[in-house]
């Protein structure tokens, strides 16, 4: 019997053991995805305690609280300590064996503060104490866990009307770690409501400094924005979409549908995805034309639970995963920009695991020789960043693709302490290979080859594809 979480945690055999150690564990962290508040990182954040850093909108946690049985004051409440937020979380962690959040938590723990205490009711003030006296001191601000994690590059998410000013400090400063914004321009296009999207629309006009009254005018605020997203080292866009949108439309549709909205009219469910697919359409060109790359994060059914979407707003903790029918659509967008060479690279991330297939042949339609693995398959997302869920997402990826020019993981995450998830991620893979070694499936005479392919996924074939 192993123990839990040594220095072969995940590791089957030798090989295994081989590929982590030697190939993946001390490389830099490259996370070009993740929800970091850039001020945190500007005026290196002190966090109070180790409640704060890990519970303060942690919807992971929160729903493994609710499920526990634990009251809605010890997860959102304002009227509870931090302490007192984290003795229940202390007292719902043995109740997640078997969820990554036990492993995450214990990774968390040991990488972060060199603790090797399981968290439960009993240890719970030990391991607060010990870990929010650490927390006080310099090497564990914001920047200080950074550097303790190796990080070299991390993007964050930012809306086009961001003024980027933190960004744009930590340019100043020459700082030596690179935070980068990422173009999320959902809020462009979300014309579900027309009250808000106008509100939107005036700010987004307010700081480009151009009038908006037609939808070319919004066209060309955007790509002012995008335009200073560039100036400031942005390479990425990101899009949270329920489903891809590739209807047929006219420009005088569009037209016609932009002035409907801007007037304060409701839109019917057809001219709301001929807007979606026009604006898709109009970021993919602006991607392509600056060489950036397009992320696209499809699936979710978002704020199930209207009582508690009402009461405490979105992203805390009430979506799931969604069932839309997308491979037509998928295609029918991807080579609408491919047909004119105009599909910047890509990455696709699914939240259906039903979908894993779908896109991993999708990826070979588009990919055209110009980049190594152009179209991404993207890593196990959300309710996929697990052990099961990346290891369907690589296993189908390396037997209808190429898991050697995998971009490889990310954090996706809004925490300073969520890096271990880079190493939770890279212990897998060195397993999944070292396992078809062992097996006789890969040829134990290219292993220099496979350290290589180890070393390209956990690092070198990100810092390649965006040019960090």
């Amino acid at each position: 019997m192993k123990a839990f979480m040594d220095e072969n945690f995940m590791l089957d055999n030798e090989v295994s053991e081989q590929l982590f150690h030697q190939h993946a564990k001390n490389l830099p962290i490259i996370d070009y995805h993740c929800h970091l508040n850039p001020e945190y990182i500007a005026r290196d954040h002190k966090f109070d305690n180790l409640g704060q850093i890990w519970l303060e909108g942690d919807h992971y946690k929160w729903r493994a609280m609710r499920t526990n049985g634990i009251d809605e004051r010890y997860c959102t409440g304002k009227d509870t300590s931090d302490w007192e937020k984290f003795e229940k979380w202390a007292e719902t962690l043995p109740y997640t064996m078997r969820n990554p959040l036990y492993h995450w938590t214990h990774l968390e723990l040991r990488t972060a503060f060199g603790v090797d205490k399981i968290l439960k009711p009993e240890t719970a003030r030990e391991i607060f104490d010990e870990c929010t006296a650490k927390l006080r001191t310099p090497e564990f601000s914001a920047r200080g866990l950074m550097r303790k994690y190796k990080v070299e590059t991390v993007c964050t998410t930012d809306d086009p009307v961001d003024s980027l000013e933190h960004h744009l400090a930590l340019k100043k400063e020459g700082f030596e770690i690179k935070v980068l914004p990422t173009w999320r321009p959902d809020k462009a296009m979300a014309v579900e409501d027309s009250n808000s999207f106008r509100a939107y629309v005036e700010k987004l006009a307010q700081v480009a400094g151009l009038s908006i009254s037609r939808y070319s005018d919004l066209i060309a605020a955007l790509r002012v924005r995008h335009d200073f997203f560039a100036s400031v080292g942005c390479k990425l866009s990101d899009h949270g979409i329920e489903e891809f949108y590739a209807e047929d439309y006219t420009q005088a549709q569009i037209d016609s549908i932009f002035n409907k909205v801007y007037g304060g009219k409701e839109l019917s469910q057809e001219e709301i995805l001929q807007f979606k697919s026009a604006m898709m359409v109009e970021f993919a060109l602006m991607d392509a034309e600056k060489g950036w790359t397009q992320q696209f994060h499809y699936g979710a059914i978002r704020n199930n639970n209207s009582r508690l979407f009402a009461k405490l707003g979105p992203d805390t903790g009430f979506d799931s995963i969604g069932d839309f029918n997308i491979g037509k659509k998928m295609s029918k967008f991807l080579d609408r920009l491919d047909k004119n060479n105009q599909l910047a690279k890509t990455i696709i991330y699914n939240l259906n695991p039903r979908d894993n297939d779908l896109i991993a042949t999708m990826l070979g339609n588009f990919q055209d020789g110009s980049v190594a693995g152009k179209i991404q398959f993207g890593s196990g997302w959300w309710f996929l960043d697990q052990k099961y869920g990346m290891t369907a997402q690589m296993n189908s990826l390396s037997v209808l693709g190429l898991l050697s020019r995998f971009v490889g993981m990310l954090t996706d995450s809004r925490s300073f302490l969520s890096y271990p998830r880079h190493e939770y991620f890279r212990r897998i893979m060195c397993n999944l290979i070292g396992v078809d070694v062992v097996k006789g499936e890969i040829p134990y005479s290219e292993m220099d080859f496979l350290g290589k392919m180890v070393e390209g996924v956990s690092y070198y074939n990100a810092k390649t594809f965006f040019k960090f």
